[in-house]
């Protein structure tokens, strides 16, 4: 049973025996992958439906109640990364779902031009944006209650984004924020190490002008050699340790369904991102800053200094992990989000004089 377990009691123990049953337990070799029967981006939402966004742009999300049947006390609203979709989440809405204490209901979106939402122009692909349309998701899918806003990468930069536009939202109704692999800004400048997410690194700049001359050339490339792409996503989203193969080949299916050209799009937007005035909304919340030690797209450094502005901040370092964090160390990730989701239930209004 992983940690999260612990946390949860009654029904939601009675849920995780009952799948145990279902996929029928039995002892595992040594070298067997630990994933191997884990239905990876196949959990099914307890409802899905759209949210048309400011400019047109039709936005995709599902919601998942709470395991047990019971009435949930807070929604979390699950903020994914660059290149990524909202199946990234795989585990954590598998376990916060299974939550008792306190019983959460999760929201899950993707960003324009990610997963199944709608296709943006570059004009419209930027950070501004994306925090926009996670307001219009706020407002149309939990217009009341308490909110968890949980933003991996470039999600965790639309969350900083959405405190700067919106500081009467987090000091109203989020009670807290989880900040995972991620960075408030001088992605490239300041003595800070340089993310492969920034618009200085030479590879991303590379990458952007040939989509530009030829984006089916680039997909041709990217896909024609699936062993380089997976090679590819095993170092760059994992930490050196042995990770499962059927991690990497789950990383691999959900990096391929994003074209070169929205990755070109959102170069610039991510290259220019500094909000570390924006943390300052933050400070009526609970705050977890987690990170892993061996993260390539945004290095352990940034991490530290989101956790710098904000002292009150919980920081985690992953020893080990890469970039994402959030699959590679499951257990560790969603012990901490249980956590904070607890802490934002019973201290939710510190700071609200």
């Amino acid at each position: 049973m992983n940690r999260i377990g612990k946390v949860a009691a009654g029904a939601g123990v009675l849920a995780a025996a009952a799948a145990a049953v279902a996929v029928g337990v039995r002892k595992r070799t040594p070298n067997e992958d630990p994933y191997r029967d884990e239905p990876l981006g196949e959990l099914k939402p307890t409802r899905s439906g759209s949210v048309v966004a400011s400019d047109g742009v039709v936005l995709s999300y599902e919601e998942v109640d709470p395991a047990d049947g019971g009435a949930p006390e807070v929604t979390a609203v699950l903020v994914h990364g660059f290149a990524m979709s909202r199946l990234a989440w795989h585990f954590q809405r598998r376990d916060l779902a299974a939550l008792v204490d306190p019983r959460v209901r999760l929201v899950l979106y993707d960003h324009r031009s990610h997963g199944r939402s709608g296709r943006a122009d570059a004009a419209s692909s930027t950070i501004d944006q994306l925090a926009d349309d996670l307001d219009e998701v706020v407002r149309a899918v939990v217009p009341e209650g308490p909110i968890v806003l949980i933003g991996h990468s470039m999600g965790g930069m639309v969350v900083m984004a959405l405190a700067e536009r919106d500081p009467e939202l987090f000091a109203e109704r989020v009670t807290g924020v989880a900040l995972i692999g991620t960075s408030a800004g001088e992605v490239g400048r300041s003595g800070l190490p340089r993310p492969l997410l920034s618009k200085y690194n030479p590879l991303t700049r590379v990458l952007g002008r040939v989509a530009e001359w030829q984006p089916a050339a680039v997909e041709l490339i990217r896909t024609a050699g699936g062993g380089i792409t997976r090679q590819a996503a095993r170092t760059i989203g994992f930490g050196p340790g042995n990770t499962s193969p059927r991690l990497v080949d789950f990383a691999v299916k959900l990096l391929d369904v994003t074209p070169v050209r929205v990755l070109a799009d959102f170069v610039d937007t991510l290259g220019s991102h500094n909000r570390y005035a924006a943390l300052a909304g933050l400070k009526h919340c609970q705050v977890l800053v987690l990170s892993g030690d061996h993260d390539w797209m945004t290095p352990f450094a940034h991490a530290e200094r989101i956790a710098a502005e904000l002292p009150d901040a919980h920081l985690v370092r992953v020893p080990g992990a890469g970039h994402l964090v959030m699959l590679e160390q499951a257990d560790l990730v969603d012990e901490h989000l249980a956590t904070l989701l607890r802490d934002s239930c019973k201290g939710g209004t510190r700071g609200r004089d």
